[in-house]
């Protein structure tokens, strides 16, 4: 491409309109030259054709050649005495008269004596023939030898004949005024000067204007250009057009930049593998975890994104994706394909979504997490069920036996509702540990945390227990000095050592010793051990005893009233407080737990 100057358009504007109108111009001037030319021919033509009509006049008189000659003095007499505006029959004298029958001979002639060539052929004798009149303008005579301007006119059966030569007088009177022209060029000039400057200022505007545009379209600034007045005419109202529709695309531009950064982020931090593709299944954006979640479920490493579409577990996608949209009827109800993948242990939901213009979105979830959350909390509702069952039918069947037994004893009467208060109180202590289990699981925000002292709660708890350890024979020995303080919650806190306790006085047996120590401290957790020398568990039962509803020996944990949520209860509430917990066998018998619990700012954990 050939690179213009700056005002080209302006140049060639007025390049092709000034030569439009020097061609206009110099039509004008060549047609008033012919005009005037003529005009002045035509006047000597009108002047001669008087001399040929005064001749015919005095040659209808007269009969003889002195009469003739008489008569052509005469006529150049009248002549040059006449209303000659142009003085072009100022020297008369020279004048040549020729008589001319229908038939081109000679009848007479002034200047030549003796037989002549026919002068039917000539110019203004076949006009005057064929017209009345005639003329030829300068003519070479082939008589005299000299150059005449003729006119000639018909009257009946001859034509009389005038020539006049042409003299230097003559030339110069014949010849067209110029000051016609001088005119027209000065118009011409001031024309040229007027449209100059008009082109000169509309060359200037479209510049700027063309400026403005290479630096929009180069994303240079053209603050200089938005309140700048290019031309007060139509043109200044289009360029003010033109910018304000370039501020509105660059406010559109900036706002989907920011939209777009706002996505890509977006798509980064989201927690689900995301990816956009065109109608062509070349990439346009996808994120991190997308190829991670890709290559998970890949047998082999992909090298490219769009590798995906020859992936065997990926097929649906590479179908529904291929399969035409347009003009089916049901086009909308295809526009969306969700499955899962199961793939090494692992499940992933994957979901494509088609648009309009054919490109489509396809997101993928690991959802193990999930699937294993809900066989939890199906296998928990399945456990609640059956836990709910048996006191709830235990209680059914003493009272109907009571119900339907009027006349049962007392004694007995009184022991079935024993039973059946029994059941109650350990329906009731179920439901309770499921609320607590439940509030822990999906309130945890909500649970407030405070400054707790360890050595007084533990000493509170082995005081409500003291009776039942009596009881059975168990010894519980404590290091837990008050002063240990905790910052957490007191209920939960209180769950934990009230549930190692119980479950010790339950399971592990009579005439036992239990053991609760604080054997550590670090820069953020104090280190608990809870033993006891009781029975003990199996190792193989070690790694379960945490899972809810789980029980060594389920009919004698039944008869002893436990819920089987306990331990379940303590794992969940260490946590809580930013701790674990683990299971151990004492090398001399018995059962250890050794838990963590977190004693400043126990609430970031959480």
């Amino acid at each position: 491409m050939k690179r213009r100057f700056r005002g080209s358009f302006a140049v060639q504007l007025f390049v092709v309109v000034i030569a439009l109108f020097l061609a206009f111009a110099g039509c004008f001037m060549a047609y008033q030259y012919q005009r005037e030319k003529a005009y002045k021919v035509g006047l000597l033509n009108c002047q001669l054709q008087n001399v040929n009509y005064q001749l015919y006049q005095q040659l209808h008189l007269g009969g003889d050649s002195v009469e003739l000659a008489v008569a052509v003095g005469r006529a150049c007499g009248a002549a040059t005495s006449g209303g000659n505006e142009l003085g072009l029959l100022r020297a008369l004298d020279g004048i040549r008269i020729s008589i001319i029958d229908t038939t081109g001979c000679v009848a007479y002639d002034s200047h030549r004596q003796g037989e002549l060539n026919n002068h039917r052929d000539r110019p203004e004798v076949r006009q005057a023939l064929k017209e009345g009149s005639g003329h030829d303008v300068r003519r070479t005579s082939e008589t005299t030898g000299l150059t005449y301007f003729y006119s000639a006119t018909r009257f009946g059966h001859y034509i009389v004949r005038s020539a006049l030569p042409y003299s230097i007088d003559l030339v110069e009177q014949l010849k067209a005024d110029w000051q016609h022209a001088w005119f027209t060029l000065i118009v011409t000039g001031l024309l040229i000067i007027v449209f100059y400057q008009l082109t000169n200022h509309l060359g200037r505007a479209i510049s700027r204007l063309r400026e403005f545009a290479q630096r929009a379209d180069k994303n240079l600034p053209v603050d200089g250009y938005l309140q700048e007045s290019f031309a007060h005419n139509e043109l200044d109202d289009i360029s003010q057009h033109i910018i304000q529709i370039y501020q509105r695309l660059r406010q559109t531009k900036e706002a989907l930049y920011i939209e777009r950064e706002k996505l890509i982020t977006h798509l980064q931090t989201s927690r689900e593998g995301l990816g956009v593709f065109d109608s062509n299944r070349k990439e346009i954006l996808v994120n991190d975890l997308f190829t991670r979640y890709c290559n998970l479920i890949s047998d082999s490493a992909l090298q490219h994104t769009e590798e995906i579409f020859s992936v065997g577990e990926l097929q649906r996608v590479t179908d529904f994706v291929s399969r035409p949209t347009k003009g089916r009827p049901s086009g909308k109800r295809e526009r969306r394909l969700s499955f899962d993948i199961c793939k090494d242990g692992r499940v992933f939901a994957v979901e494509c979504i088609k648009f309009q213009d054919d490109s489509f979105e396809i997101s993928i979830n690991d959802i193990t997490r999930q699937e294993e959350q809900a066989l939890l909390k199906r296998q928990l509702t399945q456990n609640i069920a059956h836990e709910l069952k048996t006191p709830v039918s235990s209680i059914q069947g003493y009272l109907e036996t009571i119900v339907e037994n009027p006349q049962l004893p007392t004694d007995k009467a009184r022991a079935f509702l024993e039973r059946c208060y029994a059941q109650s109180n350990r329906l009731t202590r179920l439901l309770r540990d499921i609320s607590l289990l439940t509030r822990m699981d999906e309130a945890s925000q909500m649970i407030e945390m405070e400054p707790v002292d360890l050595g007084l709660l533990v000493r509170g708890i082995l005081s409500e227990v003291q009776l039942e350890m009596e009881q059975k024979g168990i010894r519980a020995e404590s290091t837990i000095m008050p002063g240990l303080m905790v910052r957490g919650n007191h209920s939960l806190l209180y769950s934990i050592f009230r549930n190692l306790t119980d479950n010790a006085i339950a399971y592990a047996g009579s005439d036992i010793c239990i053991s609760i120590n604080c054997f550590r401290k670090d820069n953020h957790y104090y280190y608990f051990s809870f033993a006891d020398t009781g029975v003990g568990v199996q190792p193989e039962h070690l790694d379960r005893l945490f899972e809810r509803f789980y029980r060594v020996d389920k009919g004698r944990s039944r008869k002893l009233g436990g819920t089987g949520l306990g331990l379940a209860i303590v794992k969940n509430a260490i946590a809580l407080h930013g701790g674990t917990i683990s299971a151990k066998s004492n090398p001399g018998g018995g059962l250890q737990f050794v838990f963590t619990l977190r004693y400043n700012e126990a609430s970031d954990i959480l």
